[in-house]
């Protein structure tokens, strides 16, 4: 018996997903997020508050590599303008290219990684709410913080308000600095490229990418190092809640508009199979046929082994010279076919 499973391929697995309901649902949810993260902009005293007390928190610990890395990227520009140029526009470019590429290239994995990035982009806006957090560079001056953004400002097209282009920075909230995006998107980009890359190049980017991404939020002055910490957490709660999510989501789906069948069929062949008299005509395609009930025949036993010819007794002499001389005669028996069984019936 041959058995054929047909698994879905890709491509009959993206039909199902339709650009034309991705990308409204994507941008829905990231101009949810960009409301919301304007409309919550929170107390600018309190922000400063926070920001200050993170600052503190990691000198304690001995873990505030920001000011390092602003002052190299502020004496250098030669660090400093691509660290700008890579804060203002990779968070925005890379991640929707990746996952244009997930919906071309691995369609089977896009659903969970759109749900991941969605999720934890939600959880983020929750950090934005909760601790609103001022960025390094807009802490006061006597902690040592340069805005390499507004020093480096003529070279780019961004002002002196984040990453925002000039003249629309009223458009962006300065105090969402703590979970930092930047260094969450980036993950799910590094892990995304690690994962379904086929080369040592591409993976090799996807580890560097979320590396870079948090030197550059650092050395610009926009994020903290334990935003960075954040931001990865943020990202890890969302893996792990991407999952349960799908599965709520296909159930809430099935129950509402029914389901539409299962996404893999199989086909079944019996190879060198001989044809049946009187057997019923062969069903549809997709139906299935019971066992056919086979008749027992009954075989001739093999035929028992012939018994061995009865034996008799054969009297012989002994010796001619016993004889001669008037001794008496002893006879050797012999077994012959038919003795012993005539011995048994005079016995009997």
């Amino acid at each position: 018996m041959t058995i054929t499973a047909t698994a879905p391929r890709a491509s009959s697995y993206r039909g199902r997903l339709r650009w034309w309901t991705e990308l409204p649902l994507i941008a829905v949810i990231y101009g949810l997020y960009s409301v919301a993260r304007l409309l919550v902009r929170g107390d600018v005293d309190d922000a400063v508050e926070h920001g200050a007390d993170i600052l503190h928190f990691e000198q304690i610990l001995h873990l505030d590599p920001e000011r390092w890395f602003n002052r190299l990227f502020t004496r250098h520009a030669f660090l400093g303008v691509p660290a700008d140029f890579a804060y203002a526009s990779l968070h925005y470019v890379v991640t929707p290219a990746l996952l244009v590429w997930l919906w071309r290239r691995r369609p089977t994995h896009y659903r969970l990684g759109r749900t991941w990035l969605m999720i934890s982009t939600m959880i983020g806006l929750v950090g934005f709410t909760l601790v609103p957090t001022a960025p390094p560079r807009l802490l006061d001056a006597g902690h040592g913080f340069i805005d390499t953004m507004a020093q480096y400002g003529s070279y780019g097209w961004w002002g002196t308000d984040a990453s925002a282009p000039r003249g629309m920075g009223h458009l962006t909230n300065q105090y969402a600095a703590m979970p930092s995006l930047h260094v969450g998107w980036s993950l799910w980009c590094g892990v995304v490229l690690w994962r379904y890359g086929r080369n040592r190049l591409v993976r090799g980017l996807g580890l560097l990418y979320p590396v870079m991404t948090s030197f550059v939020v650092m050395g610009t002055a926009n994020h903290y190092l334990l935003d960075a910490a954040a931001g990865v957490a943020v990202m890890g709660i969302g893996y792990l809640l991407a999952r349960p999510t799908l599965r709520l989501a296909d159930r809430v789906h099935a129950r509402t508009f029914g389901r539409k069948g299962a996404a893999s069929s199989a086909e079944v062949t019996v190879a060198g199979a001989a044809p049946v008299a009187g057997a019923a005509p062969r069903p549809a395609s997709g139906s299935v046929t019971p066992p056919v009930a086979q008749e027992r025949v009954a075989l001739p036993r093999p035929a028992a082994p012939a018994e061995p010819a009865p034996q008799e007794a054969v009297t012989v002499p002994a010796g001619a010279d016993d004889a001669d001389a008037g001794c008496p005669v002893e006879t050797s028996r012999v077994p012959h076919p038919r003795g012993e069984r005539a011995a048994r019936s005079r016995m009997s």
